[in-house]
């Protein structure tokens, strides 16, 4: 169980303080591995966390939704120093009916859940989102109504387990409407504001939930767009997030810079929005 007390935002700068594990005690002690399920393990920055979840000894458990994935990342991870076999169960985030079995199934490979980490997700740029209501619907079920679904059943199941950690990647898209994310930072947004509620509502109980809000970030779904300043890559934004988890954060920016620029744009008046092309 994750029992930091910590409640704060941040980015992934280093502010000089001793980090503790998701287990909570300090890195440099020597710590029982912690039990982790993962949704979107097969790629991107859910492929770069698992990895480093595996380098430091976790025990691992991955969802997804193709098996040869699974059984390749499996095998990956467990050549880096995961903890024992990397059990690999199939689970779609488009079929909320998959959700509870297979947390059960990871639940009874890894004997308890101490964290969920939800990185799976779709994306469309706004003129796709637009143009094609096939593709709109589903980025906007599977960003905001499946990834609350899965969260509804990863909580039930930590609480039950006496708590531990649900972090879920959100986007910095969500903190401002924007024109060129108006659809997409729509989902985003409402992820963010239910994990606020679930935190405000579950904390006592000994859930805590963590929000990881990326910028740009080189992976396939973001193949042949240009890049903005501060883009970064899905290995820099796992160790922001390993980081956050560790020191008891609620809201991580990744990278840090992204949390004063969304100050700033946040604090635009509106006619500048309406004029600005970001």
């Amino acid at each position: 169980m994750i029992n930091s007390s910590v409640n704060r935002v941040e980015g992934c700068q280093d502010d000089g303080r001793a980090a503790s594990t998701p287990s909570g005690r300090p890195a440099s002690t020597k710590a029982s591995p912690v039990n982790v399920v993962l949704l979107g393990a097969t790629r991107g920055i859910g492929r770069a966390l698992a990895r480093l979840l595996a380098e430091r000894g976790d025990r691992l458990c991955l969802l997804g939704r193709d098996p040869h994935e699974l059984a390749r990342s499996g095998a990956d991870l467990e050549a880096r120093g995961a903890s024992g076999r990397v059990l690999g169960v199939r689970c779609d985030l488009g079929d909320a009916q998959r959700f509870g079995p297979a947390l059960d199934a990871a639940g009874a490979e890894l004997g308890r859940i101490d964290l969920v980490v939800l990185s799976a997700g779709a994306f469309g740029t706004q003129e796709q989102l637009e143009a094609d209501p096939a593709l709109c619907q589903q980025v906007l079920d599977l960003d905001f109504t499946k990834a609350i679904l899965f969260c509804e059943q990863a909580r039930v199941r930590l609480l039950a387990g006496g708590g531990g950690t649900l972090c879920v990647f959100a986007s910095v898209a969500g903190d401002r409407a924007r024109k060129p994310v108006a659809l997409y930072g729509a989902a985003k947004a409402g992820l963010a504001h239910y994990l606020d509620g679930l935190d405000l509502r579950f904390r006592s109980g000994g859930l805590r939930v963590v929000t990881v809000k990326p910028g740009f970030v080189h992976t396939a779904m973001t193949d042949g767009l240009r890049p903005p300043p501060f883009a970064a890559t899905p290995e820099a934004v796992a160790a922001c997030a390993l980081r956050g988890i560790a020191r008891g954060r609620r809201v991580i920016y990744a990278p840090a810079i992204w949390r004063a620029l969304m100050a700033v744009i946040c604090a635009l008046p509106r006619p500048v929005l309406r004029r600005a092309a970001f």
